[in-house]
């Protein structure tokens, strides 16, 4: 999955798995474009900017910021701007019916005929492979928008347990269904705890999978151990095999740093990546710089349990009988 365009002052592309696609080395995510201090122009001029600029990943979802964060890409991406771009967003919808209704929402406020890939978002629990592969499950939902045109690229999130995306997997092979791309944190404090880089990513490389990192600082959390810069954060993450590298941006100062170390990147030398996980490996032991894996408080779902949708009907027959 290495780049091209890095030592021209460009941001290098990278291949998205199997697809073909080649997407930037970092990506612009969504979560950031509607937080209460980054209004509507700014969120706007990120995008743009970022584009502009040589960022031609998007990441977003069905409930960031109660859609606020889809309506507003939606309007950066008028004036040409869409066709520019390999555009992904989430829904949270297990079931096949609140799945549609959320990828036909979110159509609606990105202001497009298609997105160029859905994820299934906040794959968490043990569960949720099994609610998603039903016969009335929300994969149906993006199988049949795939054939359709709504969609080209179907994948899946989750930051909990590296053994539930391994599972989610499992699960998607007994139903012979093939991921396009997998999205999970990898950061220098994932190392160390719970790990996706050494669980997951072996997979997804052998089978061709798009990785999609994403937390490579944590939204800052990971600086507040003083153990790591955020430059260091998105080196570390870049030089992994990732496709792409979403990181949020909350101003324009930000996006420059993101932007400067992707057209400056080069690889940490052995003896870099040493030191720097000799240097936060105690940080990083007991997860308490990873909330996401080890608390409930990045999980949407669990707080909006009806974002997920009703339960399969053979579930409730065999409850009711």
């Amino acid at each position: 999955m290495s780049g091209t365009g890095g030592e021209h002052g460009e941001i290098p592309t990278r291949l998205l798995g199997r697809t073909g696609e080649r997407v930037s080395a970092i990506g612009l995510g969504g979560w950031h474009l509607s937080l209460k201090h980054v209004d509507e122009p700014l969120s706007i001029r990120l995008v743009q900017s970022a584009i502009d600029r040589g960022i031609t990943f998007l990441d977003n979802c069905w409930d960031y910021n109660e859609g606020q964060s889809e309506l507003r890409m939606g309007k950066a991406l008028q004036g040409g701007y869409r066709d520019r771009v390999f555009l992904m967003t989430k829904i949270d919808g297990r079931s096949k019916r609140a799945a549609a209704r959320q990828l036909d929402e979110s159509l609606r406020r990105l202001q497009t005929d298609r997105i160029d890939l859905v994820q299934h978002h906040e794959v968490l629990r043990f569960e949720d492979p099994h609610r998603i592969f039903d016969e009335e499950g929300a994969n149906a939902a993006l199988v049949e928008a795939r054939r359709a045109g709504k969609i080209r690229y179907i994948g899946f999130t989750g930051h909990k347990d590296p053994q539930i995306h391994l599972y989610m997997l499992a699960v998607a092979d007994q139903q012979g269904f093939s991921f396009d791309t997998v999205q999970m944190p990898l950061n220098v404090m994932d190392a160390h705890y719970r790990s996706f880089e050494q669980l997951v990513l072996p997979v997804l490389v052998e089978r061709q999978i798009g990785v999609l990192g994403m937390k490579p600082i944590a939204n800052g959390i990971i600086l507040k151990s003083g153990t790591v810069t955020a430059v260091e954060c998105l080196r570390y993450a870049l030089g992994l095999p990732t496709s792409v590298v979403i990181t949020g941006c909350d101003s324009m100062e930000i996006l420059d740093q993101a932007i400067e170390t992707g057209r400056s990147f080069r690889p940490l030398s052995e003896a870099e990546r040493k030191v720097l996980l000799e240097r936060t490996a105690q940080a990083a032991s007991k997860g308490e710089y990873e909330p996401f894996k080890t608390t409930s408080i990045f999980d949407g779902t669990a707080s909006h349990p009806d974002w997920l949708g009703e339960e399969p009907e053979r579930v409730q027959q065999v409850m009711q009988a």
